[in-house]
């Protein structure tokens, strides 16, 4: 049992609410109070997280000395607090700040990482980032670095998040650092999100792409050549005769195997007047629910288990010979015979 509150710093990903990991979606469900920004993070992922009578505080209308106070009063009321980040809590938001702050006022503290904005982005575009021939390093850099154009000499993969009325500037520096207009660049925003925006362009384009999208928040851009989106090849064969029906692949029975929780089977026809098959429950959210309501309720107390009771089996009692103390009756002498008289 701990004497004192705990504060997690939790990576709640780029904002899905599934893309939290499990150990961030335990930490939300044991929490009293979750601090979390709603323009950066879904709501759906502390609606689906978080207890229903947990505190919940906007960062963003708070300031640091509310916060600092909020941390105080979970140290004396022993107080579970979660501080909800974007993407990875060990790469940004100011997070080494707090964690001393809290370590100085006596709270347990951890880190949960996260599914970091930039992952998430170069997975969208189905890009590799370090990919050798094009870059085989990537550089995260804030808005407000001055080294911007020194990182762009180096040529490499670069991810910043800028604001948008700071993109004039940033490009600027780009082209200082020794980019070209046409180095690719894609702007992501809210990505994973319902309103996500992924958009490819160039450095010389950049401005106008984010002018016309009213790009005002802060956005993640990724520059360099690794994050060029691949050139699509329109088939032959797709605009040749279709008379030719297409076979279907015949499944194996691995796939077979793997269907095995599917409502129905890829290689056996589906009547139309069959009802819809029913989706099963995504695994990982039934992991996830499970979880929170292992944290929520308090767990019931196990019925009693009935206590063995070992019955002996009935043995024969050997027989006792008792000793008397009792003075045991003389026998009477048996009566003698009169003898015949002789003649």
């Amino acid at each position: 049992m701990t004497t004192t509150g705990r504060v997690s710093f939790v990576g709640a990903g780029p904002g899905a609410a599934d893309l939290i990991t499990l150990r961030g979606a335990r930490r939300i469900a044991e929490a009293d109070v979750v601090i979390w920004a709603p323009s950066a993070i879904d709501a759906e992922c502390v609606r689906e997280h978080a207890r229903a009578d947990a505190e919940l505080v906007d960062f963003s209308r708070v300031t640091q000395e509310e916060i600092t106070d909020l941390y105080r009063r979970a140290a004396a009321s022993r107080q579970t607090v979660v501080r909800l980040h974007a993407g990875d809590a060990a790469t940004g938001g100011g997070v080494q700040e707090q964690h001393d702050l809290c370590v100085r006022l006596g709270l347990e503290v951890d880190v949960v990482p996260g599914v970091s904005v930039v992952a998430a982005a170069a997975a969208k575009i189905g890009r590799e980032l370090t990919l050798t021939e094009a870059s085989s390093t990537v550089l995260i850099s804030p808005e407000s670095s001055e080294l911007v154009a020194e990182f762009a000499a180096l040529q490499t993969t670069m991810a910043a998040t800028v604001s948008g009325a700071r993109t004039g500037q940033f490009v600027e520096k780009l082209l200082a650092g020794g980019y070209s207009e046409q180095t690719p660049v894609v702007v992501a925003y809210k990505v994973s999100q319902a309103d996500e925006l992924v958009v490819h362009t160039t450095v010389g384009e950049l401005e106008s792409v984010v002018k016309q999208h009213k790009l005002y928040r802060p956005t993640l851009f990724l520059v360099g050549a690794a994050v060029k989106a691949p050139t699509r090849r329109v088939s032959t064969s797709a605009t040749a005769s279709v008379d030719e029906p297409i076979r279907a692949a015949r499944p194996t029975r691995w796939s077979r195997r793997a269907a095995t929780r599917i409502a129905t089977r890829t290689d056996e026809p589906v009547p139309a007047s069959a009802p819809a098959p029913v989706a099963e429950p995504n695994p990982a959210w039934t992991a996830v629910e499970e979880i929170q309501q292992s944290v929520r309720k308090p767990a019931e107390e196990p019925a009693p288990k009935p206590k063995l009771t070992v019955v002996a089996a009935e043995k024969k009692k050997p027989t006792t010979v008792r000793a008397s103390t009792a003075t045991p009756a003389k026998k009477k002498p048996a009566a003698r015979k009169p003898k015949r008289p002789t003649s």
